[in-house]
């Protein structure tokens, strides 16, 4: 999966501080456990995603720098959204197509 660079920055940065990755884990964990539907899930997360890389711009260094040289122009995260939805949740079973889905001999 290919992340844009703002996508790879806040990855980067949840990786680098534990805190705010354990929060983000919990907050994946949680919203995916609440709705069944993953896309619907991946849609909010996306959305809350890019209010946080707002939200670090005024504070943390990496994410300023960032902005300053490119601006804030709203990026999207759906690909960091399914991403963290794959590494922070169990897989869920996949649905076996009517009547078995196996050939009959």
């Amino acid at each position: 999966m290919s992340l844009n660079s703002n996508e790879q920055r806040v990855f980067d940065y949840l990786q680098v501080h534990r805190e705010e990755g354990a929060f983000w884990r919990e907050k994946v964990r949680a919203a995916a456990a609440r709705t069944p539907d993953e896309h619907a899930v991946a849609d909010r997360l996306e959305i809350e995603l890019w209010r946080y890389y707002q939200e670090r711009s005024a504070h943390a260094a990496a994410f300023r720098d960032a902005a300053k040289r490119e601006g804030l122009q709203r990026t999207s995260m759906r690909n960091l959204a399914e991403l963290l939805l794959r590494l922070w949740t169990d897989p869920k079973p996949k649905k076996k197509p009517p009547g078995g889905g196996g050939t009959e001999a």
